[in-house]
């Protein structure tokens, strides 16, 4: 499998994403317990050594059983977390992005892991438009609270996610070892967000690499252009999604997230599919 490096970790760049563990809405405890716990150690025998998680995932649901099914982790296993926002007690989205409450949130992070440090932690940047001026804080103090936590030993590195490509290069100066944003092969407008990252030689890790999250995105397993070149490849409409990433740029990281074994094994072969050169042509004339 073809790697990357991390804050200094060289991971495969076909890694795990725990936000579907927990239950409906990344909010409570998981339809099958047990099964998220088969799902997290077969991330681990399948060679990924990626996972991306977040406190608020839950809340603490995913962290709990990331450190119930790992714990004590592998020396090669990168967990990676992310903070910003809370969560209400009827699963509702809060901002919580002063310096203040990302340090908090760092620290709970740690404990809900167990874990003394973690490799990195991406702060997510919340729009003003959407959280309004009072929950509002400067980038710049926000990113100063990351590199405070990166100097007293709690992180080895901090990234950034939900950024616009000018907050990414503040973020990238400051010390940012990777973002992440929404991106995938319907949906590019942060092309000029990868091409900095990969300028940089850091990590662009896309979320929603599939659009399958939510409603209102565009799926990219439902396009037919995508489906007749599975077919074509003997492969999955969402292998081909993920393949096009990793052929997009070598900085690429993916993080396809599911709470099923099956898709997760599905999700994983994505590193083992070939696209030719007339493919990622094809491919590369959607929108």
């Amino acid at each position: 499998m073809s790697t990357f490096t991390l804050a200094g970790h060289r991971v495969g760049r076909v890694g795990y994403g725990a936000m579907q563990l927990p239950g409906p809405g990344v909010f409570g405890p998981p339809r099958d317990h047990d099964e998220a716990v088969r799902v997290l150690r077969r991330v681990v025998e399948l060679g990924i050594d990626h996972i991306d998680t977040s406190q608020f995932y839950g809340p603490n649901v995913s962290n709990e059983l990331i450190k119930e099914a790992l714990h004590p982790y592998a020396d090669d296993l990168v967990i990676v977390s992310k903070v910003g926002a809370v969560r209400g007690p009827s699963g509702e989205w809060l901002p919580a992005q002063r310096p203040d409450q990302l340090v908090a949130a760092v620290r709970e992070n740690l404990v809900t892991l167990d874990v003394e440090r973690l490799p990195v932690v991406n702060l997510r940047v919340l729009p003003v438009d959407e959280i309004g001026e009072e929950n509002a804080c400067p980038l710049e103090e926000q990113l100063g609270a990351m590199q405070g936590l990166v100097e007293a030993g709690e992180l080895e590195a901090f990234g950034v996610s939900n950024v616009s490509t000018e907050q990414a290069r503040v973020a990238l100066d400051a010390g940012a070892v990777c973002v992440q944003n929404a991106y995938n092969l319907l949906m590019r407008d942060d092309d000029a967000t990868l091409e900095l990252c990969r300028e940089r030689g850091v990590a662009y890790v896309p979320f929603f690499p599939l659009g399958s999250a939510f409603e209102h995105l565009p799926k990219v397993g439902d396009d037919r252009t995508v489906r007749r070149l599975a077919a074509e490849r003997g492969a999955t409409p969402a292998q081909v999604g993920l393949a096009w990433l990793l052929a997009r740029a070598e900085n690429v990281l993916l993080i396809p997230g599911t709470s099923s074994i099956a898709h997760l094994e599905e999700n994983t072969a994505a590193r083992d599919v070939t696209l030719t050169d007339d493919d990622l042509v094809t491919l590369n004339a959607l929108r």
